[in-house]
């Protein structure tokens, strides 16, 4: 058992250190997926590797607490403020589903039907759809939908780095422009924010009074109560658990009664998110080297897909007159295969690169930050989960092979 933990944790360490090094240019994620794949099909590492390290039953009930604690994290007023943004990130996700959809007689319904949430989203949604598929038998299905999370960075941050620098350098030209007026639009857009902040009385809220309660075993308690509440809901409804925890974490967070990210409260979330992870890992023990070339050919199909699909249908059609900016429409929809923090590091970078002051680049980071880090928590954090319960469900129409 302890052989088998040290090679998993030993290759996550592996990929997270080239991600540091290479200052996240390189996926962390990807690097020890690839890494499990090539040990796999070499066959040095055993398929039962997961099983092995004793982590089965640890990554089947990690997801439901990573979801509540998602759930927890979701900023509800700040997405009403953005509604244009949430409404165009929805268009986006549908932009996803219908070019996906479109390839499916290529790669297979079974197959695009696992991708599209993953597209749509991040480690929750492909835990879901690929734990659904290997449920059913569709081992290829689940292990292509590995793959698609494994790249999907790679593919999303080329246009979303393209698009965002052509937007910051509109927005730094214009910045420019009115500063040459004696216009400055940084301190134009702040002091409002600023005054409405300090004309409310400040409550002090429920979680923030009682902080010192929230433990480690505390937030563990609730987040287990809320896991099982919502297993309960799910048996009568029929409606995923996962649905059920993401909604509990947004009501009882909006309602003030836990801490934002309540397992990072609880010093938790790091090994609740490992252990999401191994739950992929058995997905990629079941491709055979003959598989590779047409997992290779579906995954340039699925995000050559996408990419057309979002480039026609929001960039060339009018739909990014809605959100008033083609280049920040791409943005939007290249969140949902990014997620936070890839997004906000994407921000920064295309602000650095295009300031020439700190002003410059505040104000670049203050336009190009909620479109682009909302968008991704609609997609990746919110709807996906709900998207990859009803999704997983779909699957079960198939007959097992």
């Amino acid at each position: 058992m302890y052989w088998a933990l040290l090679v998993v944790f030993g290759i996550f360490a592996l990929g997270d250190y080239l991600g540091v090094v290479s200052k996240a240019r390189l996926s962390s994620v990807f690097v020890a997926l690839m890494c499990f794949l090539v040990l796999f099909l070499s066959g040095v590492l055993p398929q039962d590797l997961i099983k092995i390290a004793g982590l089965t039953d640890l990554a089947k009930m990690a997801t439901p607490f990573l979801v509540f604690s998602m759930g927890s994290s979701i900023n509800l007023s700040q997405m009403r403020r953005e509604w244009k943004v949430v409404v165009m990130s929805l268009a986006a996700m549908l932009v996803a589903v219908v070019s996906v959809l479109a390839v499916a007689p290529l790669i297979g319904m079974q197959s695009a039907l696992v991708c599209i949430p993953i597209v749509n989203g991040g480690i929750v949604a492909t835990q879901i759809m690929t734990a659904a598929a290997l449920e059913k038998g569709f081992g290829l299905a689940a292990a292509l939908g590995t793959l698609v999370f494994a790249v999907q960075k790679f593919v999303g941050t080329i246009p979303a780095s393209h698009f965002g620098l052509k937007e910051a350098k509109l927005l730094v030209s214009d910045y420019r422009e009115k500063k040459a007026q004696g216009i400055d639009l940084l301190k134009a857009a702040q002091p409002q924010t600023r005054e409405e902040t300090d004309a409310q009385p400040k409550k002090v809220p429920f979680c923030v009074q009682y902080d010192k309660y929230y433990t480690v075993y505390m937030t563990l308690g609730i987040a287990a109560a809320v896991a099982y509440v919502s297993s309960l809901i799910a048996r009568v409804t029929g409606i995923a658990a996962s649905i059920w925890c993401l909604l509990f974490g947004m009501l009882l967070n909006q309602l003030h009664l836990i801490p934002s990210r309540i397992l990072d409260r609880g010093k938790s979330s790091g090994l609740f998110m490992t252990a999401t992870f191994c739950s992929l890992i058995p997905a990629l023990a079941k491709i055979k080297l003959s598989d590779m070339g047409s997992m290779a050919v579906s995954l340039a199909l699925v995000f050559g897909a996408v990419l057309i699909g979002t480039f026609l249908l929001l960039y060339v059609l009018p739909l990014w007159k809605f959100i008033g900016s083609r280049n920040m429409v791409v943005g939007i929809a290249m969140s949902q295969l990014l997620g936070f923090p890839a997004t906000f590091l994407i921000v920064n970078e295309v602000a650095t690169a295009v300031a020439r002051n700190d002003d410059e680049k505040n104000y670049v980071v203050e336009k190009l930050t909620p479109a682009f880090v909302v968008s991704g928590f609609v997609s990746v954090t919110t709807f996906s989960i709900i998207m990859a319960g009803i999704f997983a469900s779909f699957l079960h129409l198939f007959p097992a092979p």
